[in-house]
């Protein structure tokens, strides 16, 4: 099956929640709804003793806001959304816009299922899993009780942003937590960087492991070369977390990153045949068009039918192999795009059945004759009006 859907809510529905986003693709045909996670900060706070203390996070309504995790004091955050919450806690709370609060999510991946529309979730797209997680230069200072805690690195609030991601998605139902794992520091070497990745992740993944969460954490090809993710990076990686981790692959950044590379339906269909074997619920993909620059650096993306990247290879590439695919429309017309995907391979699948019928029409009528049940035609015969 191939699915279609837009990177975010269709800029055309007259509402901005995510209910709103998912009924809205499904009125337009489109079978695939990409969330994204553009306010991923959150922030503690104590919890209301008359409303909140003594219940679980899956009890609490709009009004206690988004909240997605307990502090108590323990060595990590507390995400099962049934333990009870007492006084002495700290709720983290969550400034999505996804929901208004975390039990709404189970009711809209129950109706996304309903209107068959696979969810997914993309990060916001700075990412940094480049660096340290803790700042070991940092002294907490000795004569001050009230000294705060080290503040967040950069790379540990990114690690954070796919902690909660993947909360959020497995409580959606979700299928994949697409990002990037970031750029290289020019004050470390690339070395560095990508063996700080390389702990990261692993990290995360063990995490990700211990929650028992059900999506897959999808690291997709990028378009910049001074930004980690060449295919082979990815690939490589993906071999390292079998199962665990899944390639996206983001055409537009492909295209990019290789200096325009994908012309003919065969690159496109050779480009597709690297990921199949790592993705065994089907290949997760995101395309639009795109500007570079001649060093293999994305510039902007670009509606469909302005660039170089020609979606009708793809389409062409798609009716030949009809690949279990996602196709997320990121192009700035979002939705229009998705549709003009869907109905363009719609159109070549329709051209490929109609040939296809065609020649077997013709086939069977010379076999026919050969084995006597027909008789040649008669050239001087008129044809039919």
């Amino acid at each position: 099956m191939i699915r279609y859907g837009p990177a975010g809510i269709p800029l055309s529905c007259k509402g901005r929640t995510l209910k709103d986003g998912i009924e809205d693709v499904h009125n337009l045909a489109l079978t695939a709804l990409e969330i994204q996670m553009v306010r991923p900060k959150t922030f503690f706070r104590a919890p209301d003793e008359d409303e909140e203390v003594g219940k679980s996070i899956r009890e609490l309504d709009g009004e206690s806001g988004f909240v997605i995790g307990i502090d108590k004091g323990e060595d990590d955050i507390i995400y099962d959304p049934d333990v009870v919450i007492d006084e002495e806690d700290n709720l983290l709370e969550m400034a999505s816009g996804i929901a208004y609060c975390f039990n709404d999510l189970y009711a809209l991946g129950n109706m996304a299922r309903r209107h068959d529309v696979a969810l997914s979730l993309h990060t916001p797209y700075y990412m940094d899993l480049g660096g340290e997680l803790y700042d070991d230069s940092y002294e907490m200072p000795e004569d001050d009780e009230y000294a705060e805690m080290p503040p967040e690195t950069l790379s540990m609030q990114c690690f954070n942003t796919l902690r909660n991601g993947g909360v959020v998605l497995n409580a959606l139902g979700g299928n994949v937590v697409v990002t990037n794992l970031g750029p290289y520091d020019p004050k470390r070497s690339r070395e560095d960087t990508e063996a700080n990745m390389m702990d990261n992740l692993s990290e995360l993944m063990r995490w990700w492991k211990s929650m028992k969460l059900k999506p897959k954490l999808g690291v997709e090809v990028t378009g910049q070369q001074d930004v980690w993710g060449s295919l082979d990076q990815v690939l490589d990686l993906c071999d390292s977390f079998k199962g665990a981790v899944v390639p996206v692959l983001n055409f537009a950044q492909y295209q990019s990153r290789t200096k325009g590379s994908l012309i003919t339906s065969t690159d496109f269909a050779d480009l597709i045949a690297q990921f199949v074997p790592y993705s065994k619920d089907g290949v997760y993909s995101s395309f639009s068009n795109v500007e570079f620059d001649t060093e293999g650096n994305e510039k902007w993306l670009t509606p469909l039918k302005k660039g170089d990247l020609k979606f009708e290879r793809l389409a062409e590439c798609l009716a030949d192999m009809m690949p279990e695919i996602t196709l997320i429309s990121s192009s700035p017309l979002l939705e229009h795009d998705a549709v003009y995907m869907r109905t363009l391979t719609e159109r070549v699948l329709s051209k490929k059945a109609a040939k296809y019928l065609k020649d077997k029409k013709k086939s069977d009528e010379a076999a026919a004759i050969a084995n006597g049940t027909l008789a040649p035609a008669d050239p001087n015969d008129e044809p039919e009006a």
